[in-house]
């Protein structure tokens, strides 16, 4: 072989390491491509026929880091196996490559935590029940991909031995500091987060803030949640309040607002009649207002013996909030129109005093139009008791008591001591004591 060699002018073996090298590197450049457009489609064929594709997402994740690796691996044994290299020589080569295989790991490493959020945002989370949530899957990816880049700066830079001490104490104390900074800022977005992915509020949804403002909700942001008021306001609150807050969301867990009218009838009424009426009014609205539910039904029943009525209420439910205030009118005044027809009456609160008997109005007024001062030993003026003298002596008198006067008076009746009057000594007692 040797003579064959020198035959052809290539005796000398200076040439071997190089075609060694370059061979090797040959060999690494077409496994490569191989690998590449060879194996790799057909993997992804095969993992196109599974019921999911998070494989086929992994697979094209890993395609060009493997590659580059494949290459990468050739060029080190090219260097390696067939020259002589020195300490020094073969230490940065070593060191080269070693950068070069951690910077394609860290390539593939966040390719695949990148493709795994991209595989929940477009199959998982599209059958979720609030896509508030998807907001905040990009945001975390992001966020995620550049920790993976940073940590992977900082072992690059441990590998090439560059002390990364003070720069993660630096990092640390500054991290700190900017936390500190903008600590309303990081309350406000960590809120935001939880607000986003909690699902619990949906633009559009209308919802009542605990002793605050109440409205329609515009958007969910990072810092703050606007809210459309009734007077066709914008109201900006900041995510830290508004996830504090206790919060009533109309719109959950459906659409769907119950309508609940309180009433009350007279003692005289038939009750009977008063139930009939208004079931039969509940069901003129539920099939002809285009608001109610009809698969819910209406229910109906008293409550309680109150002062003035014997209170009852109606249950009837709307399809949305909207809907629930136009149900309520509309009912209202259906019920008010039939029971003015069955002259069912709905009592004003109105109050019957009852005097014992002869102790009244007449026993209590003076000669004089004053009240008498009886046992509760109290002298008013009795601007409510008008009276008249006879010239009999006898006094006529008309008494009005309304809710809020009780006239109070010797309780004693005949024979008790009261005030004179100056026109005859006229007291508790009437005419000729």
């Amino acid at each position: 072989m040797d003579s064959f060699l020198t035959s052809v002018g290539l005796g000398d073996s200076g040439w071997l390491a190089p075609a060694i090298a370059g061979t090797f590197l040959l060999v690494a450049v077409v496994l490569a491509g191989i690998f590449h457009f060879l194996l790799f489609p057909l993997v992804i064929r095969m993992t196109g026929r599974t019921s999911s594709d998070i494989d086929n997402r992994i697979v094209r994740a890993t395609r060009f880091p493997l590659t580059l690796g494949i290459v990468v691996l050739g060029i080190y044994l090219s260097l390696t196996i067939p020259l002589d290299l020195n300490g020094k020589s073969q230490g940065f080569v070593d060191t080269v490559t070693g950068v070069l295989a951690l910077l394609l790991g860290i390539v593939a490493f966040a390719s695949l935590v990148s493709q795994a959020f991209e595989w929940y945002i477009d199959s998982v989370g599209s059958y979720t029940r609030s896509r508030m949530g998807l907001r905040v899957l990009p945001l975390l990816r992001r966020i995620t991909t550049a920790m993976i880049y940073g940590i992977g700066a900082l072992l690059i830079l441990d590998l090439l031995s560059v002390n990364i001490n003070p720069l993660v104490a630096s990092l640390g104390l500054g991290g700190l500091a900017v936390a500190l900074a903008i600590q309303p800022t990081l309350a406000n977005l960590f809120a935001g987060t939880y607000v986003m992915t909690e699902g619990a509020i949906n633009p559009g949804d209308y919802i009542e803030l605990e002793g605050s403002v109440s409205g329609y909700v515009i958007e969910v942001g990072w810092r703050s949640t606007r809210i459309r008021t009734w007077g066709n306001n914008l109201v900006v609150i900041p995510n830290a309040k508004f996830a504090e807050t206790i919060i009533t969301n109309f719109n959950e867990p459906q659409s769907a607002v119950n309508v609940f009218l309180p009433c009350g009838v007279s003692y005289d009424s038939d009750l009977a009649r008063v139930e009939e009426v208004s079931r039969e009014v509940m069901a003129q609205e539920l099939e002809e207002n285009p608001h109610a539910v009809k698969e819910y039904g209406a229910w109906f029943a008293f409550d309680t013996f109150a002062d003035s009525n014997v209170n009852f209420w109606l249950f009837v439910q709307a399809k949305d909030r909207l809907g629930s205030f136009v149900l309520q009118s509309s009912l209202i005044k259906r019920l008010h129109h039939r029971f003015g027809q069955e002259a069912i009456v709905i009592n004003y609160p109105i109050r019957t005093l009852q005097f014992p008997e002869g102790w009244g109005p007449q026993a209590l007024v003076a000669g004089d139009g004053s009240i008498g001062k009886g046992r509760y030993g109290r002298k008013r003026s009795s601007s409510r008791l008008g009276a008249r003298r006879r010239p009999s002596g006898h006094v006529r008198t008309s008494a009005v008591a309304t809710d809020s006067e009780v006239v109070s008076g010797d309780a004693e009746g005949p024979g008790a001591s009261g005030a004179e009057s100056p026109g005859g000594g006229l007291g508790a007692e009437g005419p000729g004591a």
